[in-house]
């Protein structure tokens, strides 16, 4: 629905959203805290085309944001949410009801699997996990009532990649409805809805929001008709975003391109150590020749961000590897990603997935903008109390 012209995508994050005209030349639409929105007349209070009719269902603010999202994913119009999870859950509960049947990838972030696991198995809705890289395989997972097939690509923690125009396409197949997390990417690295998914989903507090200071989610829809029962919902669940959220997220999206390339060439800088330590088991990381579904990643995917895991050897304890952690000065424990620091998070991949049996800690890593020297100089400290 943006108006704008499209430009190429490093120009057109620059303007996205933007209306100077509408706020008397001021270059960033200013930050709309509002609950009550007055009507001129009676006459505007009943026309349905009023366009500002309460400030939780829509308001200058969150137009602009959703404007530049939609533009930036390439779809029809967006919804914003006030976290990424609950953008995710009103997507589900826009579109499922109870005796539908669900087919989410077995990589989806952790929440997402809680949600799907407590609140909607509790309406009624059947729920099956399927391997990410299946591909057109998920054809055979296919039941008379299958409503909705969900992505993410690449998935948490593992960072499989999906074969998702092999998936959509059997989706649209069988008319079934196809959900895309796309966070990873930040509506930068791939394009859901180029490829035929119908909603993209994003956390905007990760690479979108940029600085660990944002709690936002948005979900984009390819049509009209997906829209309007995606924005039907989220009006009648209460679903909203803060003033300040959207303001930053919207101040993000000027220097997300930057930011995502600089984290990519710290994160190679980081990946390259610890290739080369012999207390590694596996690492995961799209850009990875042995990572899962290395080659769809090198077919559809731009670059990488910042993320990578790291499982460690079985002989290594938590009690070790904890030592290892606590020893470093500039990577804190945290449960983010996306932002200007570097951060690790412990990963309790048993919990998080149906079939996980290897043994090892499991570390994701999220590089953030320090220097890299100053990161393996850090590592190479720390290393030492693993081995202790």
């Amino acid at each position: 629905m943006s108006d704008h012209k499209k430009y190429r995508r490093e120009t057109d994050l620059m303007h996205a959203g933007r209306k100077p005209d509408d706020y008397f030349g001021v270059v960033n639409p200013p930050i709309c805290r509002t609950s009550t929105i007055l009507y001129k007349d009676l006459a505007a209070y009943f026309d349905p085309n009023t366009k500002y009719r309460y400030g939780r269902v829509n308001n200058p603010l969150s137009q602009s944001f959703e404007e530049a999202i939609a533009a930036l994913e390439g779809g029809f119009h967006a919804i914003t949410a006030s976290s990424g999870l609950a953008a995710i859950t009103t997507t589900m509960l826009a579109f499922l009801q109870s005796g539908d049947h669900v087919l989410m990838v077995d990589s989806c972030y952790p929440p997402t699997r809680f949600f799907a696991n407590k609140q909607l198995a509790g309406f009624g809705v059947d729920i099956e996990y399927y391997d990410p890289l299946i591909g057109a395989g998920i054809q055979d997972l296919i039941r008379e009532n299958t409503k909705m097939i969900y992505l993410e690509s690449p998935g948490s923690a593992t960072f499989d990649v999906q074969d998702v125009p092999a998936i959509v396409r059997i989706a649209k197949q069988n008319a079934i409805l196809t959900v895309m997390d796309n966070t990873y990417s930040a509506g930068v690295l791939f394009k859901p809805l180029s490829h035929g998914v119908n909603i993209s989903v994003q956390s905007a507090a990760k690479y979108l929001g940029g600085h660990s200071d944002v709690n936002l989610g948005v979900a984009v829809a390819d049509d009209e008709a997906h829209y309007k029962k995606l924005k039907s919902c989220a009006v009648n669940l209460g679903t909203c975003a803060a003033a300040e959220d959207l303001y930053l997220a919207m101040r993000g999206l000027r220097t997300l391109e930057m930011r995502l390339d600089h984290a990519h060439k710290n994160m190679m800088c980081v990946l390259s150590w610890f290739e080369r330590r012999k207390e590694v088991q596996a690492i995961y990381c799209p850009i990875l020749q042995k990572s899962p579904g290395h080659k769809t990643w090198k077919r559809d995917f731009k670059t990488t961000n910042g993320l990578f895991s790291v499982l460690f050897k079985p002989e290594y304890s938590m009690e070790q590897v904890g030592r290892f952690v606590d020893a470093l000065a500039l990577f804190p424990v945290g449960s983010s990603w996306g932002g200007y620091e570097s951060l690790i998070q412990p990963q309790d991949m048993k919990s998080y997935r149906s079939n996980w049996e290897k043994e090892g800690v499991f570390l994701r890593f999220q590089i953030g903008n320090e220097n890299p020297q100053d990161l393996i100089e850090d590592l190479d400290n720390a290393i030492k109390f693993l081995r202790a």
